[in-house]
């Protein structure tokens, strides 16, 4: 079997040392300057030939450096000679932009997915695509993982009989159906028209909500606008106890101030695929850590062993 590399780039290295603590293999070093005309150098300073080689770099603002970073260090280790080479891509932040819906744009998840394999991926390992679709863009191996397993763990046992798991769009309906199973749980789902950016407008929600407890999911929290919106239907229909949870908490713009000024939310509840700063960290915030995951997908992706049996009942006890 092929020496294992686990590399970080600069975007989450405390998510990577993590992931290399569970793995029980070193974080090796890699060194990235900015030269005084902005150009970037990358240089991994670890063996490669021949071996087995992992890139963790979720896509995470700085966006495009930390992406631009990504493919010179898949080139690096393409040139060093790696055996296989996968891209650990814990949020891929394209993943919005999958299909062409005006005239004259760029399908930036499926360029972003060619460019990736043309810098050297032999296979990407992710988390939660925005649009299940752009697993598709990819002409390599993808697994695609999906933290819902974690985030009913945290909430197993806090929740009563009498809550419903609600999803903000229709789109998100087929994960919280996944979700509200896991728990025993009823669903419900918000019916959402998306006018700009940072505006959304909810038509209704469909589903019994009325004088339950709500955990509302989502795969991620961007600005803010559609959990905000959505939260506004439910206290129209005297909802109780309210809970939110998400897989990547990019909480961008203006989030954190609507979420701060939410303070009927008795929790919130999101995942370290992104690194979260100080000062976006709520007191009523649950980060829950994907690294044992992420691990143990590595480590079956070295053995050659199934993925997809990670989430079934017994496959997934292995890393909890």
């Amino acid at each position: 079997m092929r020496e294992i590399v686990v590399f970080s780039g600069s975007a989450h290295p405390a998510l990577a040392q993590e992931i290399c603590g569970h793995l029980g293999v070193a974080l090796q070093p890699a060194k990235t300057e900015r030269f005084t005309n902005d150009c970037l150098m990358v240089q991994l300073c670890a063996n490669c030939r021949e071996r087995d080689v992992f890139i963790i770099q979720p896509l995470c603002p700085p966006i495009q450096d930390n992406l631009f970073e990504l493919f010179m260090m898949l080139d690096a280790a393409r040139g060093a000679s790696a055996a296989r080479i996968s891209a650990v891509i814990p949020y891929y932040a394209y993943a919005r932009s999958d299909k062409k819906d005006a005239p004259r744009i760029s399908i930036a998840g499926r360029l972003v997915a060619d460019l990736l394999v043309a810098s050297g991926a032999n296979r990407v390992l992710t988390m939660t695509f925005h649009s299940p679709q752009v697993h598709g863009f990819f002409s390599v191996p993808v697994d695609h993982l999906n933290a819902l397993n974690v985030i009913a763990d945290h909430f197993r046992g806090r929740v009563s009989e009498n809550t419903v798991v609600v999803s903000p769009d229709l789109g998100n309906a087929k994960s919280a159906t996944e979700f509200a199973r896991m728990l025993g749980l009823p669903v419900a789902a918000a019916n959402k028209k998306r006018i700009a950016d940072d505006k959304v407008v909810i038509e209704t929600i469909v589903g019994d909500v009325a004088d339950r407890d709500v955990i509302v999911l989502d795969d991620e929290i961007a600005n803010g606008g559609t959990i905000v919106e959505v939260l506004k239907h439910l206290r129209d229909r005297r909802v109780g106890r309210i809970a939110v949870a998400c897989t990547h908490g990019v909480f961008s713009g203006r989030a954190i101030e609507r979420l701060r000024s939410e303070e009927d939310v008795a929790e919130i509840v999101t995942t370290n695929t992104i690194p979260l700063a100080p000062e976006k960290c709520l007191p009523n915030m649950t980060v829950l850590s994907i690294a044992p995951l992420l691990a143990e997908a590595i480590s079956r992706i070295h053995h050659g062993e199934s993925v997809s049996s990670l989430f079934s009942p017994r496959g997934a006890g292995a890393w909890r």
